[in-house]
């Protein structure tokens, strides 16, 4: 299935949309796999605790945060793909990270748990046809279809690349 169009998701995924330059979700994964794997695990454990800023998230919170949201979109993308026509709600970032509790995690584990997420992501993704992708659904007040969340995902995993290095790094 091709690139979603403007207008067939909510606004404020539009960023990580543009942020992936394939057009379909097989050449998404053989591009940027690989790619967004040697990335997150070449994260020094001496940058794990450092934040850019007071009130910034950690590079540890910002890997969490990562995990999370993927499997929440992922799950997004698993409902409407079944044609589940429930609406989905939106969740609050800032509180998962308050409640996520990494302080006593070391990063490493973070990215094993990332590559784990990333696999079970890229396994769904595989699993999913033309038509189960063009399934619509709504998630946090906008219709979506399933096809675009594989687009968010790795929109928003190039999203948070981007920051980490060029704030963290």
């Amino acid at each position: 299935m091709s690139r979603p169009a403007a207008g067939e998701y909510a606004p404020h995924f539009d960023p990580y949309i543009q942020l992936v330059q394939e057009d379909n979700i097989p050449a998404i994964i053989e591009k940027y796999t690989p790619l967004i794997a040697a990335f997150y695990n070449s994260l020094p454990e001496d940058k794990a605790n450092h934040a850019y800023s007071d009130g910034k998230w950690t590079v540890k919170e910002v890997i969490q945060h990562i995990i999370d949201a993927e499997r929440i979109f992922a799950y997004r993308l698993l409902r409407i793909a079944r044609n589940d026509k429930t609406p989905l709600p939106g969740f609050d970032e800032n509180a998962f990270a308050r409640n996520a509790r990494v302080t006593g995690r070391s990063l490493q584990s973070l990215k094993d748990e990332l590559q784990a997420v990333r696999t079970s992501t890229g396994f769904l993704l595989r699993s999913l046809n033309e038509e189960e992708l063009q399934h619509k659904g709504t998630a946090s007040g906008y219709p979506i279809t399933a096809n675009t969340f594989a687009f968010i995902i790795y929109g928003h995993l190039l999203h948070h690349q981007r920051i980490l290095t060029e704030r963290y790094l």
